[in-house]
C-alpha cells in the first residue's frame, strides 16, 4: 500500500484557495477513479482507496489545519505500517514556484512551509513531495498568508487542472517506484 497525502485546510471557506492546491488535485484524482471520500475519526482525515497499477493507493485529506497535518500523517503511517521514504507522496502548494511548475523531491527541509514542517516533525524528512507552484504576479502585492489563502481565479485554476495528466503520471511513477527528482513546467 502507498499513501497520497494532500495538504490543505478543511472547510468551505478554504475551497479553491492556493493553500488547498493539494486538495484540489487529489479531489480530481479521486473523481477520475469514482472514489468516494469517507471521514475517518481515527485519522482525522477524509480517506478513500483506489487501485493503481495493481497497487492499493490510499488517498488522504487531513481535517486538521494545514500547519498541523503531521499528526494526521503519523496516525496513518503507523496504522498501515508504512515506510515514509518509500510509501508516502505528499502533494502541496509551493509559494516559491511559478504557477504551473511541478517539482518532485524525495526528502528535504520545510523551506518555510509550516505544513511540511509539521510533517517533517512527525514522520521525518524522508518522503516524496509533489510540489505545485502557486506564485503569480499578484504575489508581490500581498503578504504570504493573504496570498496562500486567496482563491484561484478561473484562469489559474484551469492552468492547474489542464495539466492533471502530468500529476497523474507522477503518481503512477510513485506507485511503480520509478519516481525521480525532476521538474515539469505545466504553464
Amino acid at each position: 500500500m502507498k499513501l497520497l497525502f494532500a495538504q490543505g485546510n478543511p472547510g468551505l471557506q478554504y475551497t479553491a484557495t492556493r493553500h488547498n492546491t493539494g486538495f484540489l488535485l487529489i479531489d480530481e484524482i479521486a473523481a477520475s477513479h469514482k472514489a468516494h471520500w469517507k471521514l475517518s475519526d481515527k485519522f482525522n482525515a477524509l480517506i478513500t482507496e483506489i487501485i493503481l497499477n495493481g497497487e492499493k493507493l490510499l488517498l488522504a485529506k487531513p481535517q486538521s489545519f494545514y500547519n498541523d497535518t503531521g499528526l494526521v500523517a503519523r496516525r496513518i503511517v503507523d496504522f498501515y505500517k508504512l515506510d515514509p521514504a518509500h510509501d508516502v507522496l505528499v502533494i502541496h502548494d509551493d509559494l516559491s514556484l511559478p504557477l504551473g511548475t511541478i517539482r518532485i523531491r524525495k526528502q528535504g527541509s520545510d523551506a518555510g512551509n509550516n505544513g511540511i514542517k509539521s510533517l517533517n516533525t512527525h514522520i521525518g524528512e524522508q518522503y516524496h513531495r509533489l510540489r505545485v507552484g502557486i506564485w503569480n504576479e499578484h504575489r508581490d502585492t500581498m503578504d504570504d498568508a493573504d496570498f496562500v489563502l486567496s482563491k484561484f481565479n478561473k484562469k489559474d485554476a484551469e492552468t492547474l487542472l489542464r495539466h492533471l495528466p502530468d500529476v497523474e503520471r507522477i503518481i503512477d511513477q510513485f506507485v511503480e517506484n520509478t519516481l525521480d527528482n525532476h521538474s515539469i513546467a505545466i504553464t
